[in-house]
């Protein structure tokens, strides 16, 4: 299930970038999927997936871009952050801890 923080805020560009994430879920029933809005320009990623397992950052994007690129241009341009990472690379990802502890926007 990709999550969606704050659901009951999320707008149509934040809503179709999780519903195109579903597709990237249904091939990656361990994927663990969470997005939301930081602030009025900025949308931000992150997939927990084992399937990342011995892939470089760059294959992992452009794996991952396969399914964003079906976005409008607008929507696309709202994503300010996509994190990709295995399990065991959460704990020492420094970007992750944006989804753990969010800055506050000062937008």
């Amino acid at each position: 299930m990709v999550v969606i923080r704050d659901e009951n805020k999320a707008d149509e560009n934040l809503k179709a970038i999780a519903k195109c994430l579903l597709e990237y879920e249904k091939s990656h029933s361990q994927a663990q999927i969470e997005v939301y809005r930081q602030n009025s320009a900025s949308v931000r990623i992150r997939i927990i997936d084992p399937d990342f397992g011995g892939k470089s950052n760059a294959d992992r994007h452009d794996y991952v871009w396969d399914f964003l690129a079906k976005l409008t241009e607008d929507q696309q341009s709202d994503m300010s952050m996509l994190v990709l990472l295995t399990p065991d690379e959460v704990s020492g990802s420094f970007a992750n801890l944006e989804f753990e502890d969010r800055t506050q926007s000062v937008l």
